[in-house]
């Protein structure tokens, strides 16, 4: 690996650990406030995914020519919005149990990290088959909400969906050289870790989903 490559790593994770903050931070804000998470929330469910996602194809588009300065508000931005979603999380799930599922998946992810940063063996091959997997999953997900509602087959999802982002962590970490050389280090510093935020996020919410304790 190029040295030069390895200085984008400090930046990435420092962007990555003010993301998860500002999530965590303001999703459990607001799950204390109810009459402004209502308020929030009374405009749908749609707007907040639609923002989200203009955010992350604007990122992936725009990556080698954005001001690495617009980046990084379309980044906190994007955690903000995250975590009004994630306030209904405070609410669903008991708070030790979060904090406690938020070390698990952070060690998976420490221990992923490292080998995805450490790994002689190429991954990028792995890119095209995680994402066909993700696609799979996520209409998995949609047509078991929308009709087939069966729990067995959304334990499935969910089990298939922890293994799809613990492989994502190690091929986004070990990819960050790359990007690197394509769109310079600040961009590949802010995209690395709005990468590995969306990994963590989904492996967190995944884990919650299978082992989190519910608030009676």
């Amino acid at each position: 690996m190029n040295e030069n490559n390895t200085e984008v790593y400090p930046k990435m994770f420092t962007w990555l650990f003010i993301g998860l903050l500002i999530t965590f931070a303001s999703g459990y804000a607001l799950s204390q406030n109810l009459s402004l998470l209502s308020q929030i929330l009374s405009i749908g469910i749609i707007p907040i995914i639609v923002i989200e996602l203009v955010i992350a194809i604007v990122l992936s588009i725009r990556l080698a020519k954005m001001n690495p300065l617009t980046m990084k508000i379309l980044y906190v931005v994007y955690c903000i919005v995250t975590g009004i979603t994630f306030a209904t999380l405070f609410i669903v799930y008991e708070l030790t149990s979060m904090i406690g599922i938020f070390m698990i998946t952070a060690i998976i992810f420490g221990l992923l990290a490292l080998y995805g940063y450490t790994t002689k063996r190429d991954l990028t091959k792995l890119g095209t088959i995680l994402l066909i997997a993700l696609i799979g999953t996520i209409i998995g997900e949609l047509l078991n909400m929308l009709i087939f509602r069966n729990a067995s087959l959304n334990l499935g999802i969910t089990v298939l969906g922890v293994f799809i982002f613990v492989a994502y962590i190690a091929y986004d970490v070990n990819k960050v050289k790359d990007l690197v050389l394509y769109a310079g280090e600040d961009r590949a510093a802010v995209y690395g870790a709005f990468s590995l935020y969306l990994d963590f996020i989904n492996l967190f919410v995944r884990l919650l989903e299978l082992f989190g304790k519910r608030n009676d």
